[in-house]
């Protein structure tokens, strides 16, 4: 189904659609047309309203429930509020104080670790919503030269040298013994294609050069090969990416609390890290303040959730991202703000 904008919606079934979302996400219940026609002041019949709402239906901007007469929003419906009707609050000057000062007394005199763990717990407190924020990306480790020596039978020491100062020894283990001869050739070979790059890229490019040429792999390649599956693992794969606060809150989503395997599903996508990383790394490429409305994710973990999220900054640059996970029906226009604010108070702390 085509997306659907603002233009094609007539002022009438705008304002009646804004009307709906706004009490379906303030009482959580289908909305009926009598309810409508008492809190639009548009002096409508419900049988008009009736009419609207059929045509909204047919537009995919909302639909019945089975068990109501009453209507609920899409995530369509969502959309087409989030990006036309959402009229966003500003943060009133007490709220925007206190969020400030809240923050100012948990970030005093953190690490960043703890910084962005604290800016996480204190983002779930105020929104009553599950944060999360992608940690820094780490800096480039550039491979400058490498080493090999031969410890015993299957153990070789590799020598790194990374950036411009910084030497590293690893200790491998082989799965078979090599010559002197054969760790030179290899080390030569590493150094010749890969000096200069992301160590931690020299493992993923080399199998890429092995599919090219497979038909051609010799005894140079089968070495290199290995010496560099074990010396160039990922050094920093048990650091944590992101830090996560209130994910009890999660429980208290209706759409969820009833549906422990969407819950499960969601608490082992904490864990696995995957889907949540390859989000944030959609919001941390975008600008400004961005919002995944259930199925727009790409993700079915989050089909029942919403998604605001914005990027922090040091020196100009975004380095991270950080947001909340909630239900669909959310109060965007206190949540943007919020999410809006931490952003940048992260920002500022971490000059």
């Amino acid at each position: 189904m085509p997306k659907v904008t603002h233009e094609q919606i007539n002022d009438r079934a705008q304002r009646l659609l804004k009307i709906l979302i706004d009490r379906y996400i303030r009482d959580g219940q289908p909305v009926g047309s009598r309810t409508l026609s008492k809190d639009s002041d548009l002096d409508l019949s419900p049988a008009t309203i009736r009419n609207v709402m059929a045509d909204l239906e047919e537009m995919g901007l909302v639909f019945s429930p089975h068990t109501s007469a009453g209507r609920i929003p899409t995530v369509r419906g969502y959309r087409v509020f989030v990006d036309s009707l959402l009229q966003v609050k500003q943060l009133s000057n007490d709220e925007e104080s206190q969020l400030r000062r809240m923050f100012k007394n948990d970030a005093r005199g953190f690490d960043s670790q703890r910084l962005f763990e604290k800016a996480s717990h204190l983002l779930s407190e105020v929104t009553h919503l599950t944060s999360v924020i992608m940690l820094p990306r780490r800096q480039t480790k550039a491979l400058r030269h490498v080493e090999f020596l031969s410890l015993s039978k299957q153990r070789v020491l590799a020598i790194l040298v990374i950036n411009e100062h910084e030497v590293q020894n690893r200790i491998i283990h082989t799965s078979r013994p090599y010559s002197a001869a054969e760790l030179e050739s290899a080390a030569n070979y590493l150094n010749a294609a890969f000096a200069g790059k992301d160590i931690n890229r020299v493992r993923q490019d080399l199998v890429g050069e092995m599919r090219k040429a497979r038909q051609d792999l010799d005894n140079l390649m089968e070495t290199a090969i290995e010496m560099a599956d074990k010396t160039f693992s990922n050094q920093e794969e048990d650091k944590p990416d992101f830090v996560v606060a209130g994910q009890t809150h999660l429980m208290d989503i209706a759409e969820l609390s009833t549906n422990i395997d969407k819950l499960r599903h969601l608490f082992t996508a904490f864990n696995q890290k995957c889907d949540i990383l390859h989000l944030l790394d959609q919001a941390i490429n975008a600008q400004g303040i961005q919002i995944f409305i259930g199925e727009e994710s790409g993700y079915d973990v989050f089909d029942d959730c919403s998604v605001i999220t914005s990027p922090y900054k040091v020196d100009g640059s975004v380095i991270g991202v950080l947001g909340v996970i909630g239900p669909t029906r959310m109060a965007y226009e206190r949540v943007i703000p919020i999410v809006d604010l931490t952003a940048k108070l992260l920002s500022s702390a971490l000059k």
